[in-house]
């Protein structure tokens, strides 16, 4: 019965995506990165998190590693950092300014607009160059920066996508598909991305997204998955768990959403399934926070639910705690939204070694990983009964919650640990830098023909 849910697979074909290993001789990274990005350490943010993490693996491959970021907006108890910082060999800058407002989506794009502009002001210094830009889609509209760099100074630049915009704008309906600005940010974005050397997104199905408005950027556009370790994140039992015996987690099957409950997120089926639920021994923990976090605290206090519990985002350091005080790890995407974003909490849920349910479309990539590892179900927006049922299948199961907990820390291991997906980034970096250095010297020996011709 163990086949509905789980398949077992051959460890060979757990190893789908490692470009890295392949025959190919490996590239010896020599150059200068900048990151730019707004959010950094000590912010909680995950977009930050992962930054963090990336620039201290590229700079243990031997990539000379600056970051430019923001001030924290998102860090528990900090309000500044401090401006100029080395950590890891990784020399840190940060804007003069703290960021202000950042409990509203007007205030957050303002902060985003300051800092972009910082940005700039940032890049007028030739000593902040560097060989290469890396910029992320924090904010949104970040990646202009590395358009206006090039054509001021020539500067490369590789687009790191979180979240593609201004798509989200408009499948939030914060903007109208016909808004002058949504016209003017699309064409934007085609020039943005046909003057980068490489852009980096975060699933297959935001590849095609892209190649959606651009086709003839197929060659650009590199798919690299985010990631967790799975020697810091490591399966915990519950009774062992400090974390779980804090909040009472240990007797009772426990479901768990953990992370950004943003409107990106499809939250409505899992409430629904936990009322289907509530009757029988089993909990939901939602822990996070965002923009439904609140509306999902006051739905479930008016229908009664005794079965959901809310606790704040956790530290850092208890991740490997809070992230296995479950039996079930929850993903969700919201309808309309697949190939736009793609969450990074599902990576701390493999090397946590809990089976996984997750809420997306069917054509979502997040169910294509969820078959090849065999790591747990995928549900349509909507089907409450079909994941209040799969919940019952586990609780009743547990042979089958460790097997498949298991299989999806097994397919980490071999896909998305911080050394994979570093080597990935170092490749695309190292030949996007060659590449922009190849037309550099071609440029300058056709200009020294041109003059030698003239003369």
């Amino acid at each position: 019965m163990l086949d509905k849910y789980i398949q077992q697979e051959q460890i060979e074909k757990l190893k789908i995506f490692l470009p890295a290993q392949s025959k190919s001789k490996e590239l010896s990274p020599s150059f200068n990165l900048n990151i730019i990005t707004q959010f950094y350490p000590p912010d909680y943010a995950a977009t930050g998190q992962l930054i963090e993490e990336l620039a201290v693996n590229l700079g243990r491959l031997g990539i000379q590693v600056r970051v430019f970021t923001g001030q924290p907006g998102y860090a528990f108890k900090k309000h500044a950092a401090p401006i100029l910082e080395r950590s890891e060999k990784i020399l840190i800058r940060r804007s003069r300014t703290s960021r202000m407002w950042n409990a509203r989506i007007r205030g957050k794009a303002i902060n985003g607009c300051l800092f972009f502009l910082r940005t700039i002001l940032y890049l007028l210094n030739q000593k902040n160059h560097g060989d290469l830009l890396l910029l992320t889609t924090a904010p949104a509209f970040l990646p202009i920066v590395g358009y206006i760099a090039k054509l001021l100074f020539g500067l490369p630049y590789v687009c790191l996508m979180y979240d593609l915009y201004p798509d989200v704008a408009v499948e939030l309906d914060v903007l109208s598909k016909k808004n002058w600005l949504v016209k003017l940010w699309r064409s934007l974005n085609q020039k943005v991305w046909q003057n980068s050397e490489k852009i980096v997104v975060l699933s297959s199905t935001m590849r095609e997204k892209i190649l959606s408005y651009s086709p003839e950027l197929s060659e650009k556009i590199v798919v690299i998955h985010n990631w967790a370790n799975p020697n810091w994140i490591v399966p915990i039992e519950k009774e062992n768990n400090w974390f779980a015996q804090k909040h009472e987690l240990v007797n009772t099957f426990t479901v768990q959403y953990s992370g950004n409950m943003g409107r990106c997120h499809e939250l409505d089926t899992i409430l629904e399934a936990a009322r289907q639920l509530q009757d029988e021994s089993i909990q939901f923990v939602f822990i996070g926070g965002g923009a439904k976090f609140q509306s999902s605290l006051e739905r479930v206090k008016k229908l009664g639910l005794n079965n959901c519990r809310f606790l704040p985002y956790q530290d850092k350091q208890d991740l490997p705690y809070s992230l296995t005080a479950c039996d079930l790890s929850l993903v969700s995407i919201s309808p309309k939204m697949e190939g736009i974003v793609a969450p990074s909490k599902l990576y701390g849920i493999l090397a946590a070694g809990r089976p996984v349910a997750a809420i997306c479309e069917p054509h979502s990539y997040l169910r294509h990983l969820l078959r090849e590892s065999g790591c747990g179900a995928a549900f349509n927006s909507g089907d409450a009964s079909g994941l209040a049922q799969f919940i019952r299948r586990l609780k009743s199961d547990r042979e089958l919650v460790k097997q498949m907990g298991m299989a999806g820390r097994q397919y980490l291991q071999f896909n998305f640990t911080p050394e994979i997906i570093a080597k990935q980034y170092s490749n695309v970096l190292q030949q996007a830098f060659l590449t922009a250095k190849r037309r550099i010297v071609r440029s300058k020996t056709n200009n020294i023909e041109a003059v030698t011709e003239e003369s």
